[in-house]
Order: structure tokens, then sequence, then C-alpha cells
């Protein structure tokens, strides 16, 4: 789950006096109850974030539907209990986060489902293009996906920029000098680059922005060589919702997409106060 500490920034930031239109208008010792609805259909998630947010508030909360599971339109995820004021202070952080981590596992969850029905060993990541680390990641793993690096400090995955500096064969060798421990990813856009990749001893091998064709022949000449078993394809670049399916019919073993993180599209939910308790 996604840290207090880092989900009590947004209420800080949020209400960084206090809410003052409930505290203007709602007597402090009024009690409320209220439900978080699903506006959607989909996969939601937050939920467990959502709930230790309202309870560190001391608000009573029971799950109706946890992380992962399909809903739909006005299912009833949370039902709420407890002091009014504050069920409004948590209220739009805890949609937002929701909101988010809920569009982000729904969308990766329709994309794993579309790949395995093409080849069920392939994986779908995310990757880094997000500012929202925690809530994101946790988000790709809630939906089927993949987290991919966390943070530069994971895995050694050597880009193009990397590359302008130092030679492809000279830039493995280093890295797999430095730790016994980190995976050794290298990215390349041309078939010749693979091979001397492979050769190399990387671990993991991304074939960035090339064609489904490029890829096979990338693959073809792996086998022919005796090094596509010993390291692992990822291929990123280009691939889109409409696309990918192009890709997973490859011998490959991950597909990463930031655009699941970068555009990810909000999931609708709502929190509507019932009544008094």
């Amino acid at each position: 789950m996604v840290p207090l500490s880092y989900l009590f920034r947004f209420i800080e930031e949020d209400a960084p006096f206090g809410d003052v239109t409930s505290e203007a208008i709602i007597p402090e010792d009024v009690n409320a109850r209220a439900v978080i609805i699903a506006k959607q259909d989909g996969i939601i998630a937050g939920v467990e974030e959502a709930k230790t947010l309202f309870e560190h508030f001391g608000v009573n909360v029971e799950v109706k539907k946890r992380d992962g599971e399909q809903v739909k339109k006005g299912d009833i995820i949370l039902e709420l209990e407890g002091n009014a004021r504050v069920i409004l202070l948590v209220e739009r952080t805890a949609l937002n986060v929701m909101g988010r981590m809920s569009g982000i596992a729904t969308e990766v969850r329709r994309l794993v489902e579309k790949v395995r029905a093409v080849n069920p060993k392939v994986r779908v990541a995310g990757t880094r293009k997000t500012l929202l680390k925690p809530i994101d990641k946790r988000a790709l793993l809630i939906g089927g996906g993949e987290t991919h690096r966390f943070s530069l400090s994971d895995a050694i995955l050597i880009k193009d920029n990397h590359l302008a500096l130092v030679p492809l064969e000279a830039a493995i060798k280093r890295a797999k000098e430095f730790s016994v421990y980190k995976i050794v990813e290298v990215e390349v856009e041309s078939l010749g680059d693979a091979l001397k990749a492979a050769r190399a001893g990387a671990d993991v091998i991304m074939l960035d922005n090339m064609r489904p064709e490029e890829i096979g022949e990338v693959l073809e000449a792996l086998k022919r060589g005796g090094l596509r078993d010993g390291v692992k394809i990822e291929v990123s670049g280009g691939i889109t919702p409409e696309n990918i399916t192009e890709y997973a019919k490859l011998d490959i073993d991950v597909i990463s997409l930031g655009y699941l993180t970068h555009s990810v599209k909000n999931f609708d939910v709502s929190l509507e106060v019932t009544g008094r308790a």
C-alpha cells in the first residue's frame, strides 16, 4: 500500500489551514454517513489508500469493493461514518487517489487481457514517465501489469544518451562489473546493436521505436546466433492500444508503455453524504 506519509501530503496541500467552508457552516460535533460510489464500469483501485486516510482521521470505514475488483456503475465501494467535517476534509483527496489509480488499473487490465489473448507469456509494463510513482506503480500492479523500474536505483538501464558517451559493449561490461545483483538492460534501435548487446551479456534488450517487422528480424537473428534464450526482449516506443496486439504476436517477453501513466484517464468516483449519523 502507498505509505500514509505520502498520502498525507495531499491533504496538507489541499487544506493547509483547514477546510474553511465546513468549519464555517457545519457544527464541530455533527457526525455523518456517506458512501463512495463508482460512476462507471472498470477496475477499482486505491481503496486501501482511501480507507487508510479516512481511518487516520477517525472515520469508520466499511469496504464493499476491494482493490482489483471489477465494479459496475452505481456500485458502492466504501461506506463511511464519522465526523462530518473530517469526511469532507478527506473527500477530494481520497477521490483523486482512487480516480487516478482506478483509471490506470482499468486500462492496464484491458491491455493485459488484450495481449494475453494473443500471447499469454507477454507481460505489460509501465515506465518511469510519472511524478506520482507510489500511486501509479501500485495501480499498475493492481491492474495486472508490471511496474518496470520504480526508480533509477532499481536496475541498470543503458539508454541512448548513455551510449552517446560510452560505446555499447564497454557500457555493458562496466555495468556487469558494477554489481552482480543488478539486472542490466540496454536500449537499442537496430539489429546490429541488438546482436552486440546480446553478445556482450545484456540481461534484457529493449527494442525501442522499432516496427513489428523489424523486431521480427531481430528475433530471427538472435535465434540463428543462439542468443535468444539468454536474453529477455522488451519492446517499447510507438506502441498504442490500437497496435499492441501486432507486437504481442511476436516472440517477445515485455511490452512497456509510458502511456499507461502519462496519459491516464481518470476513473469517475464520487462521495455522497447520505445523512447524519
